[in-house]
């Protein structure tokens, strides 16, 4: 008989894996249980396995990357909502870098695949309203563009919460993405004005 799967029990062994990750610690059945007052079985009912467990926290990645970017707000300015949004990829990262790592680790699948899109999928959206608002020049490829934003944000980030980098590091954030979509016809200025009021890190 299958054993019933109890909801905070899977949100129990989910956080305790993340915080191992945080403090470095080894992740193994037995050290992922200790302490939690469930049996090295509940890994097992929840996730079938340790390479479930590695998937589901993948998961929890992009789940929390989703709710972070969901939280901003659209506004009348599409290229302020995409350096936004874009804020809020990296302060996701910061707050959860050791998860974050996790969330890249093509080894594991992820539980659903379409989780990742959806976060891609915000960014297409605000590429292409800037592209039908003329701020972008017609016939944009708002998923090239939102892609190539993703980019700078994974690299400049990648190289601070695991990296070696200072956190100053992100402050070339903006002018990057400033340059970005300028190269695609925003106005220099206005551009700059726009990702400004969308740039905002947390302290």
């Amino acid at each position: 008989m299958a054993r019933a799967k109890d909801p905070a029990v899977r949100t129990l062994l989910l956080e305790r894996a993340a915080q191992m990750l945080r403090t470095r610690e080894p992740i193994t059945l037995r050290s992922l249980v200790a302490g939690t007052g469930v049996s090295t079985m509940a890994v097992y009912t929840h996730f079938d396995n340790m390479d479930g467990l590695w998937k589901a926290l993948r998961q929890e990645g992009f789940t929390r990357l989703a709710h972070r970017m969901a939280e901003v707000r659209q506004s009348a300015d599409p290229v302020r909502d995409h350096a936004a949004l874009i804020s809020a990829y990296l302060g996701n990262a910061l707050d959860h870098p050791d998860l974050y790592r996790v969330m890249f680790d093509a080894n594991f699948e992820l539980e659903d695949a379409q989780a990742a899109d959806d976060t891609l999928e915000y960014l297409v959206q605000a590429a292409a309203r800037g592209r039908d608002t003329g701020r972008y020049r017609e016939g944009l490829d708002a998923l090239e563009l939102a892609t190539q934003s993703w980019a700078i944000a994974h690299g400049l980030v990648s190289l601070v919460a695991n990296g070696p980098l200072p956190r100053t590091t992100l402050d070339h954030g903006a002018p990057l993405l400033t340059a970005l979509f300028v190269s695609v016809g925003d106005e220099p200025q206005r551009c700059e004005r726009s990702v400004r009021r969308g740039w905002h890190l947390p302290g």
